[in-house]
């Protein structure tokens, strides 16, 4: 059960979606990040030097993955920067940086070995969590939050779920203290312009009443792109919080990209031109008012 006691009211700080816009295309500038690539270094030192900019307290967390479908080992990291107070029960806040290394679902099949842009599969949730962090730079957050941006999540094959969220399971192993985590919220695929984000069906069934209250802050900023109802259960970054930290975790994702209809989803058309700013800053609001608004307080669901 959530309980919601007494917070610390702040001022609630702008959400720039401009500024969020020219984070997202400045990784789409550097093409494909999808592991072993140019693209994926050059976007690792972009992250690292972003977050400095805004903290000193930011972790670079290497690690190596084999799959079972490559010859060799790939090199991983996970980018974690930290704000606000050094002590208190933390919020986690997380995003996949890698692309998808394989266009499998483009309708030309001569296509599908090429990689994707990733502009919103990818790009969309780092560029609201980049922007954050200038938030959290500019008026610190009441409480210690996290932000992490996970390697190696879009690497898998349909038939092997395992392969999928390598660089989340691997934080999530090596987390020390998890307890000291009051919850976790990713953001995945939140650019598209046609953004319509139900209650992700995991999110639900972990933990019901912060996802209603995250919903319920969308309503109260009139964003009806947040939708009253419960979505396609998700293989994501959240549920190995979940599993394998026991952090109630929840998943903001317009799956439907862009619709129930057309499918730009590991395909070639998942390009900047498909994603809106206005939708970065739909979900960016909503985090800031989390942040800076009401703190949920979370009674007997854990793991």
């Amino acid at each position: 059960m959530f309980g919601f006691g007494a917070s610390v009211r702040t001022q609630t700080p702008e959400f720039n979606q401009e500024k969020a816009w020219d984070f997202l295309l400045a990784q789409t500038d550097l093409g494909p990040r999808a592991p072993g690539t140019d693209g994926h270094y050059l976007a690792r030192d972009l992250f690292v030097s972003t977050f400095r900019k805004y903290t000193d307290r930011v972790t670079e967390q290497e690690f190596t993955h084999t799959y079972p479908y490559e010859n060799n080992a790939y090199n991983f990291a996970n980018i974690i920067a930290e704000f606000g107070p050094e002590s208190g029960e933390r919020i986690l806040l997380g995003a996949h940086w890698d692309t998808r290394p394989w266009a499998d679902k483009e309708p030309d099949f001569r296509k599908r070995s090429q990689p994707i842009t990733g502009a919103n599969d990818g790009a969309s949730g780092v560029a609201v969590l980049l922007e954050l962090a200038r938030v959290f730079h500019e008026q610190p957050p009441p409480i210690p939050v996290t932000i992490v941006l996970f390697d190696a999540e879009d690497m898998g094959k349909s038939n092997m779920l395992d392969e999928y969220a390598v660089g989340s399971r691997y934080y999530a192993n090596q987390l020390e203290s998890p307890e000291h985590y009051r919850y976790a919220v990713v953001v995945d695929m939140v650019g598209d312009a046609d953004l319509r984000i139900p209650m992700e069906a995991n999110s639900l069934r972990i933990t019901p009443a912060l996802t209603r209250h995250i919903w319920g802050i969308a309503d109260s900023l009139g964003y009806d792109e947040f939708v009253d109802q419960a979505g396609d259960p998700i293989h994501d970054d959240h549920l190995m919080l979940y599993r394998h930290a026991g952090i109630p975790a929840v998943d903001i994702i317009d799956f439907h990209y862009p619709n129930r209809y057309q499918n730009f989803w590991h395909t070639l058309k998942d390009t900047p031109d498909k994603c809106s700013p206005r939708s970065l800053k739909i979900v960016g609001d909503v985090l800031v008012h989390l942040v800076y608004g009401n703190q949920p307080v979370l009674q007997g669901d854990r793991e």
